[in-house]
């Protein structure tokens, strides 16, 4: 937006967190859209109803013309329980929420006067990208370079120490029912429970369990006779835990890495910039996909040395190049890619393409593409 000379007002918030209270949570975004206009950078603290130890807080200071808004005293991190009780009675301390808002231009001014190593490795970043269909690419050997921090440390805490510094920080206390959901256990002690305290969502059967977490996104989950326990079914994997040890899935994850599983490189449903894919089934030999290709979208022309290559169309219209010949596949028909012969796929429709693919070969990495043309400018996958 600054490139074509704007300067929106940015509000930054956290994925993972619940607001119950929306007219409360408006009138505060209200407020800060006004401080944020007169280019301050603004957070919002929420009002503490319990000596919390799971998240840091941020003293107020003095008021501001504003009603309710207040110049930001100082951060601290996340406290003993003694230390949170000591910022409940005193009244002037509030849980930091994460939520920011600020004009672009005052959040890049921000970080030129506290961190402009992490300006100056984003930019570059930025300027050695590429446009891929939808998307801006940023050049990742760059970007992995940047020094890695929070706002918090890298901008908030330098600017609330130093009052002098511009642009100067703000607080607006937040009383909207909010709560940080940052693991499931969380998630669980937020969401309504039934008599016997479980939460499910998706396709789930319970037998004689307590205070159990159970999601499901595609497949039937049964438990039985469980209690305190969280289960998620995904696509890519099922995890099972206590909701004591929900915090310790990073241990998991530690493993997934030592092992190189490719569950710490991609889901199995992939995002194209002509639409996305789904890795179905998977054997020696052979892989199934079902494949979307949006209306106009297209593949690169492009070929394998170590597959050949099934295409069926169960929904919409594929226009199939295969070697020298360009011809059409309709719902119900199907057609073959030979190994090592240049192939494209295209949508000419108006609806999505839909199709299942079936991979035979000796090799079926995603890098076996020898790309020879690629209306996205792509090079890699």
């Amino acid at each position: 937006a600054m490139q074509d000379s704007d300067d929106p007002v940015l509000l930054v918030m956290p994925s993972d967190h619940v607001i119950t209270d929306i007219s409360a949570f408006q009138a505060a975004i209200q407020k800060g859209m006004a401080l944020a206009e007169s280019d301050m950078l603004v957070t919002f603290g929420i009002t503490p109803n319990a000596p919390e130890t799971g998240y840091g807080y941020i003293q107020y200071g003095t008021a501001l013309h504003e009603p309710g808004t207040f110049r930001i005293a100082r951060f601290v991190e996340k406290p003993d329980l003694a230390t949170a009780q000591n910022y409940l009675e005193e009244g002037s301390y509030l849980w930091n929420s994460g939520m920011f808002m600020m004009r672009a231009s005052i959040w890049l001014a921000a970080i030129d006067t506290c961190r402009r190593d992490i300006l100056e490795a984003c930019r570059t970043a930025w300027q050695s990208g590429s446009i891929d269909g939808d998307f801006h690419r940023i050049d990742k050997t760059t970007f992995a370079a940047c020094p890695s921090d929070s706002i918090d440390y890298a901008v908030m805490e330098t600017l609330s120490a130093r009052p002098d510094m511009l642009p100067p920080g703000a607080i607006i206390p937040l009383s909207a029912g909010w709560s940080d959901i940052g693991a499931w256990d969380a998630l669980w002690r937020t969401l309504q429970k039934d008599e016997s305290g479980n939460v499910v969502r998706g396709d789930v059967l319970l037998h004689a369990c307590h205070d159990t977490l159970a999601f499901s996104e595609h497949r039937l989950v049964a438990c039985i006779g469980v209690e305190n326990v969280v289960i998620v079914e995904t696509s890519d994997a099922v995890l099972v835990a206590h909701q004591d040890k929900t915090q310790e899935v990073k241990h998991i994850v530690d493993i997934l890495k030592q092992r190189n599983r490719p569950e710490i490189r991609s889901h199995r449903k992939i995002y194209r910039p002509w639409g996305w894919y789904d890795s179905v089934d998977r054997g020696e030999r052979f892989q199934v996909k079902r494949i979307v290709v949006n209306p106009g979208a297209a593949l690169s022309l492009q070929m394998h040395h170590h597959r050949a290559e099934h295409w069926i169309v169960v929904k919409g219209t594929a226009q199939v190049t295969r070697a020298d010949k360009t011809f059409l596949v309709s719902e119900n028909e199907s057609t073959y890619i030979p190994l090592g012969t240049p192939h494209r796929l295209e949508n000419p429709g108006r609806v999505p393409l839909e199709m299942i693919e079936v991979q035979s070969g000796s090799y079926l990495g995603e890098d076996d593409i020898v790309r020879f043309e690629d209306k996205y400018g792509r090079k890699e996958n």
